[in-house]
């Protein structure tokens, strides 16, 4: 369902008028890795396109049962990348190629082994199969972290692109261009196979928005300065502060008029999170939250999580117009893997933790659990991820095991645009 390489043969009409398929794979790092990948069918279905899906390929068995859950009819192989065949490829005769290659080795915390690591080869295998194909496809996309722009594997993709006669593009896009509440960045490239440059493209470029928005830095002075004139706040000058100062403060607090630094953040920090609350284009959290019941008490914080890692939290209330990237360690580990809810609307942060640092442990936990801190649900998550409400997974994939897979997936929205600019 959540692939991590795919291609695809977008639907188009052939010269007898027959509707073409389409060419799906979806891979994990390794055999029976518990890893999703990226892609699933609903960016091809959102981007109004028609297509038929003649191959679907993972060796992930949990990204299976959820693939073949949701999409019943697709044939799915239980294969590597490495494993098809050129002929096997050249019988699909796909028109569109989605590919997200493992990120691992191009993260910022990971080693950036680049081409070296073992887990770039069901790229390079594919760089190495494009140029033999009996038919070029017509389209690419290619999904990945930030930080695949400057690599080895990019230049090589380039290469072969220039080499085959592809004309491409580069973005670096996260939701919030779209009104989406997560910030998700991630590099894309998207190439077609024709003489003509695409309308809007930058040669030598990596765009940041999408062609028929205003560039970012214009958007955010144009909210920014707006926001300014009408509530007469100005961020104030940088400098830290210490959470036992006394001075009031919240950093996953929607920011109002009187602004505040919290915990050890920089005013560099709190501006950002100021302008994204502020920002009156982006849709509030609330759109894309469950109805608050009985069972949401599962995903509560557990008291050891809050005593711990308070300070660190990101902390959003529903009228929040931000959350940070969502990771496949989300409720597992607690720092840097994504936003956390409070509940408890009518509570703000600086009550809670100011002086927090001067009680004693059982202290400490009162205060902090009157906030009802909790995760945002799977469920939440696939909404903000732009999942349609007839995804599902099937009852016995775990609640952690749907959290690594939509830490692996790509907002559907983001890549329906992008699909629809490359076959408009």
């Amino acid at each position: 369902m959540l692939s991590e390489s795919q291609v695809v043969r977008v639907g188009r009409e052939d010269g007898a008028g027959a509707r073409a398929g389409a060419v799906q794979w979806h891979r994990g790092d390794a055999p029976g890795a518990d890893r999703s990948g990226h892609f699933s069918l609903w960016e091809v279905c959102e981007s109004c396109i028609s297509a038929e899906v003649v191959a679907a390929v993972d060796v992930n068995t949990v990204a299976n049962e959820v693939y073949k859950h949701n999409f019943p009819s697709t044939p799915l192989w239980a294969k590597t990348i490495e494993g098809i065949t050129l002929a096997e490829f050249n019988r699909l005769s796909f028109d569109m190629i989605l590919m997200s290659p493992p990120c691992q080795p191009f993260t910022r915390i990971g080693l950036q082994g680049d081409v070296s690591d073992p887990r770039t080869n069901s790229f390079l295998y594919i760089l190495d199969i494009l140029p033999r194909l009996q038919r070029l496809p017509k389209y690419i996309l290619l999904e990945n972290v930030k930080g695949f722009e400057t690599s080895s594997a990019r230049d090589k993709l380039v290469e072969t692109l220039k080499k085959c006669g592809f004309k491409y593009q580069e973005f670096l896009l996260s939701p919030t261009c779209l009104g989406i509440p997560n910030s998700r960045l991630r590099y894309f490239l998207i190439a077609k196979l024709q003489s003509e440059l695409f309308s809007f493209q930058a040669p030598g470029q990596i765009l940041e928005n999408f062609p028929d928005q205003e560039p970012k830095a214009s958007v955010k002075h144009r909210v920014a300065a707006s926001l300014e004139k009408e509530s007469g706040f100005m961020p104030p000058k940088e400098e830290y502060i210490d959470p036992n100062s006394g001075s009031d403060g919240g950093s996953g607090q929607c920011l109002q008029k009187e602004a505040f630094v919290f915990k050890l953040e920089t005013v560099k920090e709190m501006e950002q999170k100021w302008n994204q609350d502020s920002n009156l284009s982006i849709q509030m959290l609330k759109d894309f939250l469950e109805e608050d019941g009985e069972e949401m008490s599962q995903y509560l914080l557990p008291p050891k999580a809050l005593l711990r890692y308070a300070f660190l939290l990101d902390i959003v209330t529903p009228s929040c117009r931000r959350s940070t990237c969502f990771t496949k360690g989300y409720s597992h580990y607690v720092e840097g893997t994504g936003s956390v809810l409070q509940t408890a609307e009518d509570l703000q942060l600086q009550s809670v933790f100011k002086s927090i640092e001067m009680l004693s442990e059982g202290e400490k936990l009162m205060k902090l659990s009157t906030l009802k801190l909790r995760y945002f649900t799977p469920r939440e998550v696939a909404n903000l991820h732009g999942f349609p409400p007839e995804f599902g997974f099937p009852d016995k994939i775990t609640i952690k095991q749907r959290y690594r897979l939509l830490g692996n997936s790509l907002n559907v929205h983001v890549v329906a645009k992008l699909i629809s600019l490359l076959t408009g």
